[in-house]
């Protein structure tokens, strides 16, 4: 079975690729692979693209890290060699033990980024022989003990390679023959051992090196297991925090107009005092559409609620975007926010908002002002170096500029000023 690890990808994934794991189809896929056995889990598609992105990184580290310390070791071990052994044993080993330490590197080299899967291929199958066979060699050239010793040893670097290298099953596998038949081929022609005895002793290893590819095959099928239990976390994960978003959004929106209600309203003026706001100055619109009672009584609720879906279109597209508030404060009351404004700008928007409602000849035939809809709007200002007050009190105040509105006759914009009412 040609399982693919994660290690290897033939050419860098898409920027879009990062983002099929919202995929249906590729949920649906992680789902049918997690539903079945684990040992028939095979990666196809975007989800090997995926797995690939994620796992190369780590692979390519461990392959550059064990190159780097095969040539250590090869270097460590020719200098002892040549302290502790006769010279012209040191000596014999010392032309083939130079054949690993390039080729190590240069396989190294390749894994440096993301390549062609080709040329990976070739750099970690090339690689691994030339430093079997520099291994091999070195025994094979001094000798005597040193003769099956150093093609054991061919056989323990090949292991580990075999268990650490997250590679293709394929790649595996060709490894691991290439292993034993060098193995093979210089047990043969061993002087000491005999050809019965030579194949004796590489089935032995071979089933322990086939043991390890099995292992190898294991961990690979595990951690592309770990890899879509990852994706349906993530899934997961992102459907409840969408699910969450939704449910905030439809706590802090009116449902009929569409735009803000009172809570979120009551949470911006919290936010923008807390961020020192009412210092740069501040201004509140209190709007209420007069003679709204009397258009429910005669045109019906219908009517009424299409008046205010309209009404707060137009509130909401007289506003600065991104910077003003606006909030259905009640059943015909609409509170505006209006950071940065003074008592000037603040009754110039009230204005502004007022003729435009005013001017869409909403119809209302039974209000006592005009048969159409209109608006009675109260402001009130804090102003940049004024004495402090809580958005509460600010808000009072435009309620109480709302009712001296309404007593004037409504329709109207009428700016809040110290001691009336009280306030």
């Amino acid at each position: 079975m040609d399982v693919q690890e994660s290690a290897i990808s033939t050419d860098r994934v898409s920027p879009s690729t990062k983002l099929q794991v919202q995929d249906p189809a590729v949920l649906s896929e992680v789902e049918r692979l997690l539903a079945g056995r684990t040992r028939d889990i095979r990666l196809k598609g975007k989800l090997r693209l995926l797995f690939q992105e994620r796992s190369w990184p780590r692979t390519a580290k461990i392959v550059r890290a064990w190159m780097t310390w095969v040539v250590v070791l090869d270097v460590v071990t020719l200098a002892l060699n040549a302290i502790l052994l006769p010279k012209a044993i040191a000596l014999s080993m010392l032309l083939p033990a130079c054949l690993l330490p390039p080729a190590a590197m240069a396989t190294a080299f390749v894994w440096q980024r993301p390549r062609a899967q080709w040329l990976q291929r070739i750099s970690i199958i090339a690689g691994l022989f030339l430093i079997f066979l520099s291994v091999a060699l070195v025994g094979v050239s001094a000798g005597g003990e040193f003769y099956e010793r150093h093609l054991n040893i061919m056989l323990f670097v090949a292991i580990t390679a075999i268990i650490i290298f997250g590679v293709p099953l394929n790649w595996t596998v060709t490894v691991a023959s290439l292993a034993l038949g060098l193995y093979l081929v210089f047990q043969l022609q061993n002087p000491s051992l005999e050809k019965g005895s030579a194949v004796a002793a590489t089935l032995f290893f071979a089933s322990g090196i086939i043991a390890t590819v099995v292992a190898r095959r294991t961990m690979t099928i595990l951690a592309q297991k770990t890899f879509l239990l990852e994706l349906r976390d993530r899934s997961r994960v992102a459907e409840l925090a969408d699910a969450n978003a939704r449910l905030e959004r439809l706590a802090r929106t009116d449902p009929l107009t569409g735009i803000s209600n009172r809570r979120w309203m009551m949470e911006t003026l919290d936010h923008l005092w807390s961020d020192g706001m009412e210092r740069r100055g501040c201004a509140m619109l209190m709007c209420d559409i007069d003679e709204f009672k009397n258009l429910n009584d005669r045109l019906g609720h219908a009517e009424g609620d299409r008046c205010l879906v309209k009404v707060a279109g137009i509130i909401q597209s007289s506003v600065r975007r991104n910077r003003d508030h606006v909030a259905r404060y009640g059943g015909e009351e609409f509170l505006i926010v209006l950071p940065g404004v003074d008592e000037r700008e603040a009754i110039a928007m009230g204005e502004r908002i007022r003729g435009s409602v005013e001017a869409a000849s909403l119809p209302n035939p039974a209000s006592r002002v005009l048969p159409y809809v209109t608006l009675s709007i109260g402001v009130a200002a804090q102003r940049p170096g004024d004495e402090i007050i809580p958005p509460e009190r600010l808000q009072n105040q435009a309620d109480a500029a709302l009712y001296l509105a309404k007593q004037a006759g409504r329709n109207r914009v009428v700016l809040h000023k110290a001691g009336a009412l009280g306030t």
